[in-house]
């Protein structure tokens, strides 16, 4: 059986990428640097492993933005219309995609990250991590809505 392949794209179109198979994990993200990145409460995003993602067209117009030196977040956005689409995390191979950026991909978060940081409370029933699920790395401690 074929994996299902996703046609992603930025507000404008000139930056278009394929995403092959189903997201690892849907998350909101509560971090101070997500948040200030889409400029939201919270971010949407949907994890993926690298080698998923494929950029198809406009990868010229890919901008990256690394706030840190030592970070081992690369942010990725559009040159052209500024849409946020990726931060990379090549030291865990995965990426972060705007689940907005995925048209046909319905949007169904698991978890929250970063929830120590947050700014909005959600009382949605999902598990809200101090960090990250520790699938990924994290300490695996939750904190109340």
């Amino acid at each position: 059986m074929t994996e299902k392949v996703r046609r992603g794209s930025c507000l404008c179109g000139a930056v278009q990428f394929d995403v092959t198979g189903e997201p690892i994990t849907m998350t909101y993200c509560h971090c101070e640097s997500c948040r200030r990145w889409v400029s939201a409460p919270a971010m949407g995003g949907c994890l993926f492993h690298s080698h998923q993602v494929e950029i198809v067209n406009g990868k010229e117009k890919l901008t990256l933005f690394k706030r840190t030196a030592d970070t081992g977040s690369l942010r990725q956005f559009c040159s052209g219309c500024g849409s946020a689409l990726f931060n990379e995390h090549p030291d865990i191979k995965l990426i972060d995609i705007m689940a907005v950026a995925i048209s046909d991909l319905e949007f169904k978060p698991k978890l929250h990250t970063n929830y120590a940081e947050k700014i909005v409370s959600f009382h949605d029933g999902l598990p809200k991590y101090r960090d990250f699920d520790p699938a990924v790395g994290g300490t695996g401690e939750t904190m109340p809505d």
